[in-house]
C-alpha cells in the first residue's frame, strides 16, 4: 500500500493542524495504521495507533488527550487531529501500516513537516 501524508504546516502554540494519510494500492482497511514523528536531532518516536477491527486508539503519554487519531475506511485514509499545540511537537510526522496481528510497519508515507511557533 501507498502511503501520502499531508496538512502538515506552521501553526502557534496552543493552535491547530490536522494531518490527513490518504492510503491506495492495497484494501486499506486490512491494516493497524499508526502515526510517527521525529524532530531535529532525535529519534523516530511513536505518536499513536488506530486498529482497523473497531478503530480503537492508543496515544503516546505526549500527545494523549491533545491529539486525535481517526480512520475512514471508505475514504481510505486516516487522520491526526492535533490541538492545543506545543513547540515541542515539531516535527516530520509520518504515517505508517502493519498487517493485522503483526508489530511492524512495514509501509510508511514521505512525512510532511509540522512546525509549532511559541
Amino acid at each position: 500500500v501507498q502511503l501520502q501524508a499531508s496538512g502538515g504546516g506552521l501553526a502557534q502554540a496552543g493552535g491547530f493542524l490536522r494531518l490527513s494519510c490518504a492510503a491506495s494500492g492495497r484494501t486499506f482497511s486490512f491494516y493497524e495504521m499508526g502515526w510517527f514523528r521525529q524532530a531535529p536531532g532525535k529519534e523516530r518516536e511513536f505518536v499513536g495507533s488506530i486498529r482497523r477491527s473497531d478503530s480503537s486508539t492508543s496515544y503516546a503519554g505526549a500527545v494523549k488527550g491533545r491529539f486525535t487519531i481517526s480512520r475512514d475506511n471508505v475514504k481510505n485514509t486516516m487522520y491526526l487531529q492535533m490541538n492545543s499545540l506545543k513547540p515541542e511537537d515539531t516535527a516530520v510526522y509520518y504515517c505508517a501500516g502493519r498487517p493485522d496481528g503483526t508489530t511492524t510497519y512495514v509501509f510508511w508515507g514521505q512525512g510532511t513537516q509540522v512546525t509549532v511557533s511559541s
